[in-house]
């Protein structure tokens, strides 16, 4: 415990189990560090994973080992897929019993072959010599470089013992600084580029570079398209902003095709890089990423800067501005009517495929303040969210990735408030969703977290029934859905419940998104298309 505080954490999400008794036991009358503890071993994780994709921090969750780590273990593939930085402390079966296949209770031969695939780093500790240097790696991983996951496992026996321990002192992270003579060659390539143009992902929030990107681009005279992880990283009422791009939609279609050079910062350049979105020759790529694997994968880059996103783009507007000043002929901004233009296409793109969700996006948007946060869940209002919900704030914006993982957004948010108590929280979900981390209403009512839970109610996991009508004929079978009362059952918990229709949902969210204690508001809608099921524009 001493070990995780003095590593900044005040808080652990976990669920007991016999093996990690010992770790639960010394929780016990401390006022600097608490336990959270929650109803399923995923909601545990997510919890870790929303307070630190709020804070910037480290979550951390504790599990059994066996079954807890498996039901962990898919919140931890979330948290991987979005480069957020989350310890998963896990008890073993006793030493003498690793790897014997005995029948051991919770026994799960390679554990380790469980999370490893999911994680930045992970280990076993055998000797009670090993618990604070394993402890402190886990920190350094999550801290230095790309954040990813990591993981610890402690047998039983090592945590019952007494023993000597040294602490060990950490030198604090640096952040990776760009090799100059790349940065040159880029803001050479930049400064003479006809259309400059900057794809900004998640990567730009975790380096907090929200600033740094909009002045470079402000330098260039260049907009700004981001994925949808990357929402926030320029404020979207800025002149340069064209908003998310998600499976080759956006107003990033339209000006992508158009742009000579690209830089794309902290992005994996995946589901959002398809149709006219994808880099294509004679355009030139400028890849900006922390992890020197990104710079090639996918669309291998002209010129790879490896470094911290802050760091670079800083490095890239000094270089441009400082060249600048002795070359007129640098660059010709956009327009100003062109840009306004794409933004119009889009708008008109956005009422033709998903008028009714628009109506409920924009009128979310008109009640609630700029520091609130929005977990978008796997439901097709928060899908359509990602084009047309306005961000005006780094971390307010949270998505699962390409991980995708039905059920997240709930319980995700839960750890949102929990690291970020003064900001609202309002988590946008399916029925289908829901019902994976529904116990943990308890969760929220038992320790007051004012999460709202907004719940689209189409009796069905749309998505998936949509596809049957669109590609199999109209041939429905599995994906209808039986559902409770979410309205009473939030009032069975002990939470606040309500049904509102989708033109009153406003008015229900401006009453409850500042009171104390969870809510969930539930709504009725259709079985809508959602946009990766759309035909990417061709023109």
């Amino acid at each position: 415990m001493q070990a995780l505080r003095n590593e900044g954490v005040d808080v652990v999400f976990g669920l007991p189990g016999v093996q990690i008794m010992s770790i639960y036991d010394a929780f016990y009358d401390r006022s600097d560090i608490s336990i959270m503890t929650v109803r399923h071993e995923q909601t545990a994780a997510y919890m870790a994973d929303g307070y630190a994709r709020v804070t910037g921090r480290p979550g951390v969750a504790v599990v059994a080992p066996g079954p807890g780590v498996q039901n962990a273990s898919a919140a931890l593939g979330t948290a991987y897929a979005s480069s957020s930085p989350v310890l998963l402390l896990t008890g073993q079966v006793e030493r003498s019993e690793i790897g014997t296949d005995c029948g051991a209770l919770h026994e799960l031969n390679d554990q380790l072959g469980i999370v490893r695939p999911v994680t930045k780093w992970c280990y076993r500790v055998m000797e009670s010599g090993e618990i604070l240097v394993a402890l402190n790696e886990a920190m350094r991983q999550m801290q230095n470089g790309r954040p990813r996951p990591t993981e610890v496992e402690i047998p039983p026996d090592l945590l019952d013992a007494e023993g000597d321990a040294t602490f060990v002192s950490r030198t604090p992270a640096s952040p990776m600084a760009p090799d100059p003579v790349q940065v040159r060659r880029a803001a050479g390539l930049l400064r003479g580029a006809r259309k400059p143009f900057i794809w900004a992902g998640g990567g730009v929030l975790i380096a907090d570079a929200s600033r740094e990107l909009t002045t470079l681009a402000e330098a260039l005279g260049a907009p700004v398209a981001t994925t949808a992880e990357g929402k926030g990283a320029i404020p979207e009422d800025h002149p340069l902003a064209l908003g998310a791009a998600y499976y080759g939609h956006g107003a990033s279609s339209w000006a992508a095709p158009k742009a000579d050079v690209i830089l794309a910062v902290g992005t994996r350049l995946t589901d959002q890089m398809t149709g006219l979105n994808a880099p294509r020759k004679p355009q030139k790529l400028i890849r900006l990423d922390v992890d020197p694997n990104m710079v090639e994968k996918l669309y291998p880059a002209d010129i790879g800067i490896v470094a911290d996103a802050r760091l670079g783009l800083e490095a890239l507007r000094e270089e441009v501005q400082k060249e600048g000043r002795s070359d007129r002929r640098l660059r010709v901004p956009w327009p100003k009517e062109e840009i306004d233009d794409m933004r119009a296409l889009q708008e008109g793109w956005l009422q033709e495929k998903a008028p009714d969700q628009c109506r409920i996006i924009r009128s979310m948007q008109r009640v609630l303040s700029d520091d609130t946060v929005i977990v978008a869940g796997l439901t097709n209002v928060a899908y359509w969210s990602y084009f047309d919900y306005k961000v005006s704030r780094p971390r307010s914006f949270i998505t699962a990735s390409y991980f995708a993982t039905l059920g997240y957004g709930f319980p995700l948010a839960l750890g949102v408030k929990v690291g970020a108590p003064e900001r609202p929280v309002v988590a946008l979900v399916g029925d289908g969703g829901f019902m994976y981390a529904l116990p943990d209403l308890a969760t929220a009512v038992k320790y007051g977290i004012a999460v709202v839970t907004v719940v689209f109610v189409d009796n069905a996991f749309g998505a998936s029934k949509d596809d049957q009508r669109t590609r199999f004929g109209g041939r429905m079978v599995g994906t209808d859905l039986h559902n409770p009362s979410f309205t009473e059952v939030a009032r069975v918990f002990g939470a606040r419940g309500m049904r509102v229709e989708p033109e009153r949902l406003d008015a229900a969210l401006q009453e409850t998104v500042e009171l104390k204690g969870p809510t969930v508001i539930e709504v009725p809608i259709p079985t809508w298309t959602p946009p990766f099921q759309i035909s990417p524009r061709l023109s």
